[in-house]
């Protein structure tokens, strides 16, 4: 008997779906009705602000708000947006190592004990804090406790803080999802622990660990209250001091241009608003990217490579 009829045939797909009853095929499709409802509910009102954004600000769309800046009563953006991608370098570098960091303790360095549990505890309830008690208590603390005023830095640890935990847990997530066989690889070899984290386990968890801090920043670019607090506003481009000498956003311009009784000003407010979308849309583009160019360092890499090979894999493997 060759091997070939020796192997049973396996049941097709058609065959299979004949033996679902008509109560199970009931609430399978009752089931992804109620899905369809709730992506529905989500859907329609994101495409019907943004619907709204994008028709005002076209209407009356000046490029001139690129190369001028806030005049209180008109003018452009230029200074909101320099503002704004400053506020991203800044948020970038303090949350970026704070967070990083503490990931990299939390999964490669600390052992489970009360400590640990109590530090991952208080960074989910710092997480569900509202931005805005964070920028109530760093306007307390910092522009009148230590006197900074209105400032650049202090919106910075302000929004640093507000992310941290985000940028943290993604971290840990992404270094735990490194397997195991990798650190004692690379063990094996004689490697140091630390060159083996630096070499093998941080390349690995790359895509997991850019993604968290890009989406991180995404969440900040659109934080008004803790910046309200904190950051102050400005006319004027940002300064070289930190301290004493506020500095202008997109979301300032967004928020408070939107009830002036200027025509031109409430302009700016949509202009600003379609600036934020496409930023937050292009960091998004942006984690996507990073994670396709650092995949090949990726744990699941060996196993069919991208979406498209494992699909193709589990298609030939059911034939």
């Amino acid at each position: 008997m060759s091997t070939a009829a020796a192997r049973p045939e396996r049941p097709s797909l058609g065959e299979g779906s004949r033996h679902i009853s008509p109560r199970r095929r009931l609430a399978d499709k009752a089931w992804w009705g109620v899905c369809a409802v709730a992506l529905l509910l989500v859907i329609v009102p994101v495409f019907w602000v943004l619907e709204g954004v994008v028709q005002h600000a076209v209407g009356g769309w000046s490029w001139s708000i690129f190369t001028t800046t806030s005049t209180g009563v008109g003018g452009g953006l230029a200074n909101a947006i320099v503002g704004t991608f400053v506020l991203l370098v800044g948020v970038a570098i303090l949350a970026g190592l704070a967070g990083i960091g503490c990931g990299i303790y939390l999964a490669e360095i600390a052992r489970q004990s009360w400590y640990t549990t109590l530090l991952r505890s208080a960074s989910e309830v710092l997480a569900g804090i509202p931005s805005i008690v964070l920028g109530y208590v760093g306007y307390v603390a910092l522009v009148v406790g230590l006197h900074w005023k209105f400032s650049l830095l202090a919106g910075l640890i302000v929004l640093s803080v507000l992310v941290v935990p985000y940028v943290a847990k993604s971290t840990e997530l992404a270094l735990n999802q490194v397997p195991l066989g990798y650190r004692e690889g690379g063990e094996a070899l004689g490697m140091p622990r630390t060159l083996v984290l630096r070499r093998v386990v941080l390349r690995s968890a790359v895509p997991g660990i850019a993604t968290g801090l890009i989406i991180a920043l995404a969440i900040s670019v659109g934080e008004t209250a803790p910046l309200l607090y904190t950051a102050g506003w400005s006319n004027s481009y940002p300064s070289s001091h930190l301290i004493h000498a506020p500095i202008g956003y997109l979301t300032y311009a967004s928020y408070t241009f939107f009830e002036d009784p200027s025509a031109s000003v409430r302009a700016l407010s949509y202009d600003a608003s379609l600036l934020l979308v496409v930023l937050v849309l292009g960091l998004i583009l942006v984690a996507r990217l990073v994670v396709r160019l650092t995949q090949k360092y990726a744990p699941d890499r060996g196993e069919g490579g991208g979406r498209r090979e494992r699909r193709a894999a589990k298609a030939h493997a059911a034939k």
